[in-house]
């Protein structure tokens, strides 16, 4: 989304902008309550321990109030001056390619506008600079960008003019088309090409158009078309891509509804789509039986092929609770800690589509998978160069007839079960397992997990409402415990059933 950007003035050239002497600005400061005074301009690294910088002036502000002063509108932003009365209807001066993207121009009473479809930062100022520095041929006054939001009378627009391309203000579309005399096209993100702008023409419907993919879509289609892949695969990932395409038609949809149909009052806003999604096959199938789509999503992730690492890491972004495993967790390669005695029985494998979205930016060493929890793992350099093991944590562990037996804290909550398996403490997608003081937040997350898992070992954990795990259990993890610490039952269930004291 665009902005306007900032630049600032030295007095001398205040002066010049406003063609005055320093007497001239002198009197200006005095008579005109509203005149800008100078601003802090940012801080300079390499003006450090330097005598202190000579004033500046915000150049938008000044540039735009002299447009609202009589005496120096001519001297001020153009699309802020006052307008002349009954200004002659514009003319449309057909497509242009700029340094920003496409660009419509309107021959105009006070010369020509040049709209740039295009609400990235500074695009009006590059725009504008480039005329400048090519000698204007077009005769252009002003170029406007995209603002990226909803102004008054239409679409917002930052301007900056062709004889101060430096200086951005923000300008209305209700004063664009008060010069050109008719509504004007805007095109809503996901349609705003270069081919569908260079083919419009005044008086013309808006064109329909499909909404293009964009890289998330692609690689769910890509995978959704390879035969390598199960057709449960191949079924989940197309509904995801499904999916994905109507949040960006319906959004798109939603953005002109905003853009071209609303006003101010009785008066509705001058301004036309330029295009308009294809609906004709909206919305496609998708949200189908979510069981089904987790056990596509369980096959594509122990597949080996590039197709299922890119519709993994998708879905991972995406819907992260259809996929078969829990939170990234971190821990380091500790030897004689409870976490060795759960990496004793990791079996080394090769690397699976989860293994490869798990590594993510990391250079691992040596791949696993828990056999007890299906759980990939991998050891790989920490950020500060040490060795850590870096896994998955499971939705929900193995129960056959155990209970959980005691807990203990080392990085992460590790459960010991009656029957002499070690686990990491299963967790959901988005959330952690922590303890001790959380900056005025409390360990609800552990004390939720522990609560189920103390009722069911086996037990799927739901951390949807963890801020209800008993406040007693939660007391309990608010505590400072030390690395390896570990808390019994018998602990945990007293906790349970104790409320915590009130200071």
């Amino acid at each position: 989304m665009g902005v306007v950007s900032h630049s600032y003035l030295t007095k001398a050239q205040v002066q010049h902008l406003l063609g005055v002497t320093t007497f001239g600005m002198w009197r200006l400061a005095r008579k005109y309550d509203k005149f800008p005074k100078p601003a802090k301009s940012p801080d300079n690294p390499l003006h450090h321990n330097r005598p202190e910088p000579e004033e500046a002036w915000d150049a938008t502000k000044v540039y735009s109030w002299a447009a609202g002063t009589a005496e120096l509108a001519h001297r001020g932003a153009i699309l802020l001056r006052p307008a002349p009365e009954n200004p002659a209807p514009g003319r449309w001066g057909g497509y242009q390619d700029t340094v920003r993207g496409p660009a419509l121009d309107w021959h105009t009473d006070i010369g020509v506008i040049r709209l740039v479809h295009c609400d990235d930062s500074r695009a009006a100022t590059d725009v504008a600079t480039a005329i400048a520095s090519s000698g204007n041929k077009d005769g252009v006054v002003t170029v406007c960008a995209l603002y990226g939001d909803v102004g008054f009378g239409g679409p917002a627009l930052v301007a900056a003019d062709t004889a101060h391309p430096g200086i951005e203000y923000e300008a209305g579309w209700d004063d664009v088309t008060a010069y050109v005399g008719e509504a004007l096209p805007w095109w809503p993100d996901l349609l705003r090409s270069s081919r569908l702008i260079r083919e419009w023409k005044p008086g013309a419907q808006a064109a329909v158009a499909e909404i293009p993919a964009n890289d998330n879509e692609t690689f769910l289609r890509r995978a959704a078309a390879n035969e390598v892949f199960d057709v449960t695969s191949r079924v989940a990932a197309t509904d995801m891509a499904n999916k994905i395409r109507n949040i960006r038609i319906d959004h798109t949809s939603h953005e002109i509804q905003d853009f071209c149909n609303k006003g101010h009052g009785d008066t509705p806003n001058r301004v036309i789509p330029g295009a308009l999604p294809d609906t004709s096959r909206h919305p496609l199938p998708c949200d189908g039986d979510r069981k089904e789509l987790k056990a596509g999503w369980r096959r594509l992730a122990l597949h080996t092929h590039p197709d299922a690492v890119a519709a993994l890491e998708v879905a991972v972004g995406r819907e992260p609770d259809l996929l078969p495993f829990g939170a990234v967790t971190e821990i380091p390669v500790q030897p004689g800690t409870v976490s060795d005695r759960w990496t004793h029985r990791l079996t080394m494998c090769d690397p699976t589509a989860a293994h490869a979205v798990l590594a993510q930016d990391t250079k691992p060493q040596a791949f696993f998978i828990d056999p007890l929890t299906d759980m990939p793992v991998l050891r790989t350099p920490g950020g500060d160069g040490n060795q850590v093991w870096r896994f998955y944590a499971p939705l929900s562990l193995p129960a056959g007839g155990a209970e959980l037996a005691s807990v203990v804290l080392h990085h992460t909550l590790w459960v010991l079960t009656s029957n002499g398996y070690v686990h990491p403490a299963p967790c959901t997608p988005t959330k952690h397992l922590w303890w001790g003081d959380g900056w005025g937040d409390r360990a609800s997350e552990a004390a939720s997990v522990v609560d189920q898992l103390l009722n069911d070992l086996g037990a799927t954990v739901d951390l949807h409402k963890h801020w209800d795990a008993p406040k007693g259990l939660t007391a309990l993890f608010n505590e400072e415990h030390k690395q390896g610490a570990e808390l019994t039952r018998a602990a945990l269930l007293h906790a349970r059933m104790t409320p915590p004291r009130t200071r």
